[in-house]
């Protein structure tokens, strides 16, 4: 008797090896945690339970079970059109600047709520400080320029006593200002975090969009669903990528002594050196590049310091070595 089921590796490679989306998806758990993921749910091609990638229903009912399952939230939902990010890629990113912390403090993560960390662009679905705030119980500040991608984080927290104080959601007034009208005077952020905009154009993140479908449905696609949402500001600005994280490190030479390191998501290699450029340019102290995969795709985190060793040791004394 032959068997045609296909077969696939039971750990999903690249993943970070502390993340909770490291094994297949149990659907049948994650569907007692969330009824409303059932009608989404059927066998795909491995005979296994699974979902319609190319569905933004299904992608948002399995992002929903994901957070109640794993990270102790009782209710999540968030406006339609905004855009619904796939939590274990976000996962990575927290795990890795984690380590990347570590490596600072005698290779021990700095973990508890005086750990203060900075999401820019946190967006409607309040993703990284649910994951940052159950992995290491680290407090985040959130800015948005959307008011309803604010109004959308703040319901999150307003409806999970996991996430209530330790999450702090502030308006960016001004699109063209990333830190400047957002830190404080003499407030201290031991950590900057983004996911910006990917795309120069509303053309380019269509085509992204079509392509991407294609792909999860193994066919030709031409009507733009975005599977994953995503308003204009979340998915492109003008000059896309290269010149929103330009923009974010000239601005972070201003705040220097106020963050214990920046970083951000990269997610075209072809984007290094112009980042490389304006590293050198900003004068920073150190660099550092973290590669992370989620299946075929690759990207990569870009972090950065302007402190000096003895600030650095002077920063981890006063704030994560305190008893």
């Amino acid at each position: 008797m032959v068997n045609n089921k296909k077969e696939h590796p039971a750990v999903k490679p690249k993943i970070h090896p502390r993340s909770k989306h490291l094994g297949r998806y149990d659907f049948k758990l994650f569907i007692e945690c969330n009824p409303d993921l059932a009608p989404f749910v059927r066998n795909n091609a491995y005979s296994d339970l699974s979902i319609d990638f190319s569905n933004p229903d299904a992608v948002k009912m399995l992002n929903k079970a994901l957070l109640i399952y794993y990270y102790n939230l009782t209710d999540w939902d968030i406006p339609a059109h905004y855009l619904c990010p796939p939590i274990p890629g976000r996962a990575d990113y927290i795990h890795h600047i984690a380590d990347l912390l570590a490596t600072y403090n005698q290779g021990k993560i700095p973990t508890g709520q005086s750990v203060h960390c900075l999401d820019v662009g946190v967006g409607a679905s309040c993703i990284y400080p649910i994951i940052g705030i159950n992995e290491y119980g680290w407090t985040f500040t959130g800015t948005e320029t959307d008011p309803i991608a604010l109004q959308s984080a703040d319901k999150i927290i307003q409806s999970n006593a996991v996430l209530k104080g330790k999450i702090d959601l502030r308006l960016q007034t001004d699109p063209m200002d990333i830190f400047r009208g957002i830190i404080l005077q003499d407030e201290q952020f031991d950590l900057t975090i983004c996911n910006p905009p990917f795309h120069a154009s509303a053309a380019e993140a269509q085509a992204g969009t079509l392509r991407k479908l294609s792909n999860l449905s193994q066919q030709r696609i031409t009507k733009p669903t975005l599977n994953f949402g995503g308003k204009n500001s979340e998915l492109w600005c003008e000059g896309g990528e290269i010149r929103f994280v330009r923009t974010m490190i000239r601005q972070s030479r201003k705040f220097a002594t106020s963050c214990f390191l920046f970083s951000t998501l990269i997610s075209k290699e072809s984007n290094l050196r112009a980042v490389y450029g304006a590293l050198k340019q900003a004068e920073v102290i150190e660099v550092h590049t973290i590669e992370m995969g989620q299946g075929n795709k690759t990207s990569r985190i870009v972090a950065w310091t302007f402190l000096t060793p003895k600030q650095q040791n002077v920063w981890m004394e006063s704030r994560w070595m305190k008893k």
